[in-house]
């Protein structure tokens, strides 16, 4: 017996079975879909052609999506002196160093980035086991270990997301709101599948994107020819 709601299963019939259709055909699908009761967020999921579990192969970025994601973003900052106040001043919701290191340790993780600079990781570091299993540890390869607290806070507010590829060599990011006009859903999803493409391990052989769909939070996915987009993207 299927467990999906009526509107789920009215929206699948529409995504033609087998078809791969291109970036603008699929996004275009999505909003046409019948919408949920809420601002629903436009993911892109892919399948990539990798090893997790070799390092080298472990494809992990950032980048600034040009219309950001829709969802605004809370960022705590790990700082003292001078760059605490820098970071306030970039729009920082959270700033300070061992009250929060402390404070977090204690579980608190009411906020959606953090930033530490390079002198307070020693502290920081001892955060893992809180931070880590949230996808929340400040990293270098993220951006979020930072001597530029100023420009690191004013991009994660505009939009600057991490992708990283999973144990199942996926990787799921949000590209948007629903609400987003087609054109500017276009130019997310292109944006972060060109950080994905540049971040494309060396020793990877044949395909490298295996699967792409793109969905809203309680769409079906609509499966997108990878063929298509590095065609695009070779241009």
């Amino acid at each position: 017996m299927s467990t999906h709601s009526k509107r789920y299963r009215e929206n699948r019939g529409k995504v033609e079975l087998g078809k791969r259709y291109t970036l603008q055909q699929a996004i275009a699908l999505v909003q046409e879909l019948a919408p949920a009761k809420f601002a629903e967020s436009v993911d892109l999921h892919l399948l990539l052609n990798v090893d997790p579990k070799k390092a080298d192969q472990a494809v992990r970025g950032t980048v600034v999506l040009p219309h950001g994601t829709g969802k605004t973003q809370r960022v705590l900052v790990f700082a003292t002196g001078a760059d605490a106040e820098a970071a306030t001043a970039a729009g920082a919701d959270i700033v300070g160093y061992e009250d929060l290191v402390k404070k977090v340790q204690e579980g608190w993780t009411d906020f959606d980035i953090a930033i530490a600079t390079p002198t307070t990781m020693r502290e920081v570091g001892k955060l893992g086991k809180v931070l880590g299993p949230r996808g929340l540890m400040p990293s270098p390869k993220a951006g979020t270990v930072a001597t530029d607290v100023t420009t690191a806070v004013k991009e994660f507010k505009a939009g600057k997301v991490e992708f990283r590829v999973d144990k199942q060599a996926g990787i799921h990011c949000a590209v948007g709101k629903i609400s987003f006009g087609p054109l500017q859903l276009l130019e997310n999803v292109r944006a972060l599948l060109a950080a994905v493409l540049k971040a494309r391990p060396s020793s990877v052989k044949g395909g490298y994107l295996q699967k792409i769909a793109v969905a809203s939070t309680m769409s079906p996915g609509v499966r997108v020819d990878p063929r298509d987009v590095e065609r695009e993207a070779a241009v």
